[in-house]
């Protein structure tokens, strides 16, 4: 074994862990989330930036706004979920980096100044801070269904402005007693994946 974390938590958090599309009726509370964001907040970002925005849709009615931007497919399951989450990318985000970068205030200017490179690394650290919380969301006993099947620019209309761009949408509960509609999908292997040079 080369891993520290234990096996129980590797499962957890990785090889047991399925992607959800049904969910049990037990709610997500806000504790729960609470908990998740104050541990994921700590996963690595270019610059400690922290462009990731969580727009948690708990009311009837903005959950019925926000089925209608759903895929076909995916509406069902996004209306009977417990808690949804959309994440979109912060593309202002380095109006935060004097805090968050407190030896290296200046970064704010001398690498973001310009809107398009803003974007580009609120979209890639983002996605990156997208897969810590849906960790966080199994590390939390929960189970996290992440779609891109939306309208997105009918999602940011929605939900969002022009300065927030949503990257996924996210089913968060406990899972359902229904068997997967699958088995789990298979993974590449390490030697198709790592080149040693």
């Amino acid at each position: 074994m080369s891993l520290v974390l234990d096996s129980a938590a590797q499962d957890l958090l990785f090889r047991e862990a399925r992607t959800v599309g049904s969910f049990s009726d037990e709610p997500v509370t806000e504790e729960q989330v609470q908990a998740i964001y104050d541990l994921v907040k700590y996963g690595p970002t270019a610059f400690n930036q922290t462009p990731l925005r969580i727009t948690l849709v708990r009311s009837a009615e903005a959950r019925e706004r926000l089925v209608q931007h759903m895929a076909e497919g995916n509406k069902a399951k996004t209306a009977a979920a417990p808690l949804v989450a959309i994440l979109s990318a912060d593309n202002e985000f380095h109006e935060e980096l004097p805090h968050l970068l407190p030896h290296f205030p200046q970064a704010k200017d001398v690498f973001f100044a310009e809107r398009p490179v803003r974007e580009q690394s609120a979209l890639l650290n983002t996605a990156l801070q997208a897969a810590y919380f849906i960790v966080g969301v199994r590390a939390a006993g929960l189970a996290a269904g992440p779609m891109t099947g939306a309208d997105f620019a009918g999602l940011q209309k929605e939900f969002l402005d022009d300065d927030h761009t949503p990257l996924m949408v996210v089913n968060i509960g406990k899972p359902s007693d229904e068997p997967a509609a699958f088995g789990r999908a298979p993974r590449l292997e390490f030697d198709q994946v790592v080149t040693t040079v």
